[in-house]
């Protein structure tokens, strides 16, 4: 026999490892901060998704959501040696998220928590190195504007 358990999706308390930054910005300033601060890091960009405009496109007006999905080729290969199974997890996510009052959220989960699970010393140490780029990300997609930007 075969039983599946599924988790809640919908608690307020988040995975274990979510980072959620809160930023001064409105959303679709945060959103091309968080763009550049990837590209900056050298991480590719490989997809995006958003629900608001999805919804947009269709007349219905929601809170700005977008969904950054990244990564890199020379750390999926490693990934890869580490765990194949792992390779589901890829690409890693940012999520940013318009909040009522104009500001705006950036959430993620930690690589090392997101690949936690698998138990893998090489894919352990690979995940530690992209939380110290997925923190480097986060501080600069948030940081104040110099207005020299």
């Amino acid at each position: 026999m075969l039983l599946i358990a599924t988790a809640r999706a919908d608690s307020d308390t988040p995975l274990s490892g979510t980072v959620t930054l809160q930023s001064p910005y409105p959303f679709d300033a945060l959103a091309s901060r968080v763009e550049q601060a990837i590209q900056k890091h050298q991480m590719g960009l490989v997809a995006q998704a958003s629900a608001s405009r999805g919804a947009a496109q269709r007349g219905v007006k929601i809170p700005g959501n977008l969904v950054l999905m990244v990564f890199r080729n020379d750390y999926a290969v490693r990934m890869l040696k580490a765990s194949v199974a792992a390779g589901i997890e890829a690409p890693l996510r940012l999520y940013v998220t318009e909040n009522s009052d104009g500001t705006s959220n950036l959430t993620y989960r930690l690589p090392s928590a997101v690949f936690a699970p698998y138990g893998n010393a090489d894919l352990d140490a690979l995940a530690k190195e992209r939380d110290a780029v997925f923190e480097a990300i986060g501080s600069d997609a948030i940081r104040p504007s110099s207005g020299a930007e």
